[in-house]
């Protein structure tokens, strides 16, 4: 999948326009993606990414980077081998699909 553009509040994915936060999977797309936690990742948010076992993982944490995603969560990640990308949602979108790997998943909060 390709991520054609991303502005606040708004991103724009093989032609399709979302308006809410999203997991790009190899082959789907959850495009109602919402953090118990508000802000704050926690596990439980991205169980269904674990699951999948991704090789790369890109979380943008909105235009501004208020998304936290905690040191435990990142060494968690990368026990399972997960190689784990975290910066503002510009900067992973571009980060995703720079990436040739297929097996790669992406979690953007598209707003704050």
């Amino acid at each position: 999948m390709k991520i054609e553009s991303y502005k606040f509040g708004e991103m724009i994915v093989d032609g399709i326009k979302y308006r809410k936060d999203l997991i790009i999977f190899p082959d789907y797309i959850m495009d109602n993606w919402w953090r118990k936690s508000g802000h704050n990742l926690i596990k439980e948010d991205i169980l269904e990414i674990i699951d999948a076992k991704p090789e790369y993982l890109f979380i943008g944490t909105g235009k501004f980077g208020l998304v936290k995603v905690s040191k435990e969560i990142i060494s968690y990640l990368e026990n399972l081998g997960i190689t784990v990308f975290i910066g503002k949602t510009d900067d992973a979108v571009e980060a995703f699909n720079n990436e040739t790997n297929s097996n790669k998943i992406s979690a953007f909060h598209l707003t704050c």
